[in-house]
């Protein structure tokens, strides 16, 4: 698809969604809000070095500077203080979505070894879906000599969708490529 997807989704999902589940009205058609990655640091929240690491990848990821989430409060158990760095997160919406949303479907997720489709299985029953991916290689900003140490992320798509078959929909039709549908 050469096309950009914001493009795409206004001139052929729309309609293609509203002879599926007969909208009457256009502001009833889903679409996406926005997209959100994170990643859990774990046992690299210890570490600045993996830190720095991780904060770069998602910059290639996405484009855009990460969050640094801390923790709210102190565990003892699992050796964490108060305000220690717990993981990164980045919300993408409008163009910096669409252009990952793009890249991800065309460039990423076919570069999973074996891979089949994600998991229909992900959806919140509200038309949201999410899911992760177990190592950051499969994006191509992602160089494979710079990589230290492989970790995944998560990454969680919210649509203004009211049922799940309505968010699957929309996915599909932008070209999430699904096992089960």
């Amino acid at each position: 698809m050469t096309e950009n997807l914001r493009n795409y989704y206004k001139q052929h999902v729309i309609q293609e969604l509203t002879s599926l589940f007969k909208y009457k009205n256009p502001h009833q058609v889903p679409k996406l809000i926005k997209i959100t990655l994170n990643r859990g640091l774990g046992e690299a929240s210890k570490n600045n070095k993996s830190l720095d690491t991780s904060v770069h990848e998602f910059e290639l990821i996405t484009g855009q500077h990460p969050v640094i989430t801390k923790a709210k409060k102190s565990v003892a158990g699992f050796k964490i203080r108060e305000g220690m760095p717990v993981g990164i997160m980045v919300t993408l919406r409008k163009e910096l979505m669409f252009s990952f949303l793009q890249r991800l479907i065309h460039l990423a997720l076919p570069r999973i070894r074996d891979f089949k489709g994600v998991s229909i299985t992900g959806f919140d029953g509200h038309g949201n879906y999410n899911f992760g991916i177990k190592e950051q290689l499969i994006f191509p900003e992602i160089d494979y000599d710079k990589v230290d140490h492989t970790r995944g992320l998560n990454i969680s798509i919210v649509t203004t969708a009211s049922t799940q078959q309505e968010g699957a929909m929309l996915l599909k039709c932008l070209g999430m490529p699904f096992n089960d549908l």
